[in-house]
C-alpha cells in the first residue's frame, strides 16, 4: 500500500454528500482549494432529503447549478411539491394542506424544488467536477484527524484496501454524518434527546397507490396522524409520479425486516389495500442530537455531523446547506486575510441556535401538539368539536410556514438588537433588517437586487444613501474587505427596504441596514467581518 503525504489543499472536507459538496463548490467559487473525501463512489439510492426550500434553491443559483437541478426533477414540472395531513388514514376524509411553502415565495429569489437526495447529490458532483479548485476522492474514508497550530492532518484509507493517504491543510470540515469522525477527533460533545422510538424507512413501488391518491391532486407527501401513535407520524412521500414511494413510521421494538408485515402497515396507514413491491427496508432511532460547538480550533462540523433530527418537515438537508453557506465565506475570509478574530467563532454562534430552535420550536413542538390534539379530539366521540379543531389546525399550518424564518439577530457580528438571539422563529418582511435574509426587490434598471449582488459583501446605496457609497468603498479597501457597491436612485419597490444603506453579507443575510447616514462605515464593516475598526 502506498503512503503519500502532501499539503494538497486549503481545506479538507470529510463527507462528500450534498452538504460537503455544496461547501466545496462555495469555497471553490471563492478561489479556495479543497479536497473532498467521500466513502461512496456513487450517490446512495435512498430517497431522503427531498424537499428543497426557496432559500436552498438560492444557494443552487449562486453555485451555478440551479437549472441542472431543476432538470433532474423526478416528478413532472407541473406537479406540485406540497403535502397534506390526514387523520387516522389517508382516505379517512379528514385532511388539510401542510407545509405550503409557496406562501412565502415573494420573499425569495427562487422557487422551491423537490427531488430525491441522490439526484441532488449527482447534480452537485457534476458541478464540483467542473471546478479545478476541488479534488474529489470518492471511495476513500477518513480514519484519523489531528490538528496543530499550523494546520490539520487527515489520514485516509481507500475503502477497497488499495492504498492510504495523508492530507495536510489549513482547516478540516466534517460533513460526515451523525457518526462523524471529525466531530469525535475534535472532542466536540453532543446534547441528545431520545424519543425512544424505533422507526422504519420503506422504499416501495405501487401503481395502485398513485391512483388511490389522485383525489389529492398535486400533492407529493402525506402525513398521517393516528391516536395510537401519540403524535408520531406515518409519512408517505413520492419519489416519482406514479410508481415509487418512501414511507416512515414508528414500529414496535425488536422489529426486523423478516418478522413484520410491512405491506399490512402500509395498507393500514392508507385505509385501503393496494399493490406493494418493497425495495428497501431500513431502521433508525427517533432522536435529536446537537453538537455543543460547531468548531474546535481548526476543525469544523456541518450538516448531520453538527445536528440530527427526525425527517419531519424537510428541515434537515436545508439546514445543512445553510451551514455550508454560512461557513464557506468565513473560511474564505480567514484564508484570504480579511477576517476579524471573531469571524470563525460566529459560525457556531449563528448556526447552532438556529438548529436548536428548529428542533424545539418546530419539530418537537409539532410532535407535542399532535399528541395533545389526538388525546383531546376524536371524530367518533364528538364530531362537531373535532371538525372545528381540525379546521383550526389547517389554518395554523399556513402560519407555521411564515414563522419559519431563520435569522441571526443577536449574533456577535450583527448590530446589537436588545433581547434578540439567532433563531429559526421569525417573520418574513420586505424591510431590510440586520441579521435577516435579504428579500429580493427590483432595482431601477429592472434587475433584481439578487442579480446585482457581488460574490462577497455588497452595499446597496439607495437614494440619499449614495452620498456615503464612496466612504464605504474607501473604508472597505482600507480594511481589505471586498465590497461591491450598487447605487440606485430609488423606487417605490426599493422603498420597501425602509433603508437607504443596506450592507449584504456573502450569504445574502443583511449585515447592516440604516434609513439615514451611517455614523462610522469602518466600524460597521469591521463588525460584519468579526473584528473592530482600527
Amino acid at each position: 500500500m502506498s503512503d503519500a503525504s502532501s499539503p494538497s489543499a486549503d481545506i479538507v472536507i470529510v463527507g462528500g454528500g450534498p452538504v460537503g459538496t455544496g461547501l466545496a463548490i462555495d469555497l471553490a467559487q471563492r478561489g479556495i482549494r479543497s479536497v473532498l473525501v467521500e466513502r461512496y463512489p456513487e450517490p446512495q439510492p435512498i430517497p431522503r432529503g427531498q424537499n428543497l426550500t426557496q432559500r436552498t434553491m438560492e444557494h443552487f443559483h449562486f453555485w451555478g447549478c440551479e437549472a441542472e437541478l431543476r432538470a433532474a426533477r423526478t416528478v413532472p414540472r407541473g406537479y406540485g411539491i406540497g403535502g397534506l395531513t390526514a387523520y387516522g388514514t389517508l382516505l379517512s376524509g379528514h385532511t388539510y394542506d401542510w407545509l405550503q411553502r409557496e406562501l412565502v415565495r415573494p420573499y425569495y429569489f427562487t422557487d422551491n424544488e423537490r427531488l430525491p437526495q441522490y439526484a441532488t447529490e449527482a447534480v452537485l458532483r457534476r458541478r464540483a467536477a467542473a471546478l479545478p479548485q476541488i479534488e474529489a476522492l470518492y471511495g476513500w474514508s477518513a480514519e484519523a484527524v489531528t490538528q496543530d497550530e499550523a494546520g490539520v492532518r487527515v489520514a485516509l484509507a481507500a475503502r477497497d484496501g488499495s492504498g492510504r493517504r495523508s492530507l495536510r491543510a489549513s482547516y478540516a470540515v466534517g460533513c460526515d454524518g451523525s457518526r462523524s469522525v471529525v466531530r469525535e477527533a475534535a472532542g466536540i460533545t453532543q446534547t441528545r434527546q431520545d424519543h425512544d422510538r424505533l422507526m422504519v424507512l420503506l422504499v416501495f413501488r405501487s401503481h395502485e397507490l398513485h391512483r388511490l391518491l389522485e383525489r389529492f391532486p398535486c400533492k407529493s407527501f402525506y402525513n398521517v396522524l393516528h391516536p395510537e401513535l401519540k403524535g408520531y407520524w406515518r409519512f408517505f412521500g413520492r419519489v416519482d409520479l406514479g410508481t415509487t414511494w418512501f414511507f416512515h413510521a414508528p414500529v414496535p421494538p425488536g422489529t426486523t425486516r423478516d418478522n413484520y408485515d410491512f405491506a399490512a402497515l402500509l395498507h393500514e396507514a392508507v385505509g385501503a389495500t393496494f399493490d406493494v413491491a418493497i425495495e428497501h427496508v431500513g431502521f433508525w432511532d427517533l432522536r435529536f442530537a446537537t453538537a455543543d460547538s460547531y468548531r474546535a480550533g481548526r476543525l469544523f462540523i456541518a450538516g448531520d455531523a453538527a445536528h440530527s433530527h427526525p425527517p419531519y418537515g424537510g428541515y434537515g438537508i436545508n439546514t445543512g446547506f445553510e451551514d455550508a453557506a454560512n461557513l464557506a465565506w468565513k473560511l474564505a475570509a480567514s484564508l484570504k486575510g480579511w477576517a476579524g478574530p471573531a469571524l470563525l467563532d460566529s459560525y457556531t454562534a449563528e448556526r447552532r441556535p438556529v438548529f436548536a430552535s428548529t428542533a424545539r420550536d418546530f419539530i418537537e413542538r409539532a410532535i407535542r401538539d399532535d399528541r395533545e390534539f389526538l388525546e383531546t379530539h376524536d371524530p367518533a366521540r364528538d364530531p362537531d368539536a373535532f371538525a372545528t379543531a381540525w379546521a383550526e389546525r389547517g389554518s395554523g399550518a399556513k402560519s407555521e410556514v411564515g414563522a419559519y424564518a431563520p435569522h441571526y439577530a443577536g449574533s456577535p457580528i450583527v448590530p446589537a438588537e436588545p433581547g434578540a438571539a439567532p433563531s429559526a422563529v421569525g417573520s418574513h418582511a420586505f424591510a431590510a433588517r440586520a441579521g435577516r435574509h435579504l428579500t429580493p426587490l427590483t432595482l431601477s434598471d429592472g434587475r433584481s437586487t439578487y442579480e446585482a449582488l457581488g460574490p462577497d459583501f455588497t452595499l446597496l446605496a439607495i437614494g440619499e444613501g449614495r452620498r456615503q457609497a464612496g466612504a464605504f468603498a474607501r473604508d472597505a479597501a482600507a480594511l481589505g474587505v471586498p465590497l461591491t457597491v450598487v447605487e440606485d436612485p430609488g423606487s417605490d419597490d426599493l422603498a420597501r427596504y425602509e433603508a437607504s444603506l443596506v450592507l449584504v453579507r456573502p450569504d445574502q443575510f443583511v449585515a447592516f441596514a440604516g434609513a439615514g447616514p451611517a455614523d462610522d462605515p469602518a466600524a460597521i464593516l469591521a463588525r460584519a467581518v468579526g473584528g473592530t475598526a482600527s
